[in-house]
């Protein structure tokens, strides 16, 4: 667990650094402008050294991450990195200066109890493989992944933040059960690697066009659902997920609260945005 508070660490200050290059990056006129899959948009953004760094702390981030994926369930793992916003929103109130109201900060506080409360009632990760097709169902939902991202790009911004979020939480949904399903990662015949690599890839290449125009709260709300519940369920269904004896609900009250917590704190996608857009306070006492 604290592997995954770690990752949620890592995740939640890269999101900062990274919503505040892919932002300042200019829009591109080729043939990925306006989709989804725009790898030019990434090429931009990694010429500016924020992004870059927010890319090593996604590194670092992702080796906790498996870490704590071969100790406690999914659904633990899952809670803890949509927690990754309360880190965003603290970050970017401390660094940035983006004033936090009441009720973000009473947010913060429930994603912390929702936590508590899944460290407190979860058990170990299981041990089961679930269906043999499992890896080729997690290779065609990557593939999915990738192919309505370049579809969903060019929806309306409302629309397009909301099918580019899910998308993306989709991607590192399908992430979060590959990993539990390799153990050799030198082992080329496994689908499960290259369903990792894949909706890996294109989640990240979402997420980059979701942060760059459109609703990012919008388009962070849909990437906390689809990379916390999907992959709760396949956990306890087919991967052997369990909880303590007798705290199963305790372990659903965790799991609901820091969601919740979570998408309250949505905004926070775009906190760099808003922090640019704002004079630092200093200036705004002297005036």
């Amino acid at each position: 667990m604290i592997c995954a508070l770690a990752s949620a660490v890592c995740f939640g200050t890269a999101t900062v650094l990274q919503a505040a290059a892919t932002r300042a990056a200019e829009p591109g006129s080729g043939a990925g402008a306006g989709s989804g899959v725009d790898a030019a948009l990434l090429l931009r953004a990694v010429r500016q050294w924020r992004y870059v760094v927010g890319l090593a702390l996604d590194g670092l981030g992702f080796v906790f991450q498996v870490l704590a994926l071969r100790s406690v369930p999914i659904y633990a793992v899952g809670a803890a990195l949509a927690a990754s916003l309360a880190v965003t929103a603290v970050v970017a109130a401390r660094v940035l200066r983006v004033r936090l109201s009441g009720t973000e900060w009473a947010a913060v506080a429930v994603v912390c109890a929702g936590l508590a409360l899944l460290a407190l009632s979860s058990g170990a990760e299981g041990d089961e493989r679930g269906p043999a097709s499992l890896p080729w169902w997690l290779l065609g939902v990557a593939g999915a992944v990738l192919a309505a991202g370049a579809a969903g790009g060019r929806l309306p911004d409302r629309a397009r933040a909301l099918a580019l979020g899910l998308g993306a939480g989709c991607g590192f949904g399908v992430v979060e059960v590959a990993v539990r399903l390799i153990d050799d990662p030198f082992d080329l015949t496994n689908p499960a690697l290259y369903a990792l690599l894949l909706g890996g890839g294109a989640a990240f290449l979402l997420l980059t066009s979701a942060l760059s125009r459109g609703s990012v709260t919008t388009a962070t709300a849909g990437m906390v659902i689809g990379e916390t519940i999907g992959p709760a369920l396949v956990g306890v269904a087919w991967l052997g997920d369990r909880t303590r004896d007798g705290l199963g609900w305790l372990t659903v009250s965790g799991f609901a609260v820091a969601v919740a917590g979570a998408l309250a704190l949505a905004r926070f996608g775009e906190a760099p945005a808003t922090a640019e857009a704002e004079p630092p306070l200093q200036d705004v006492e002297e005036r």
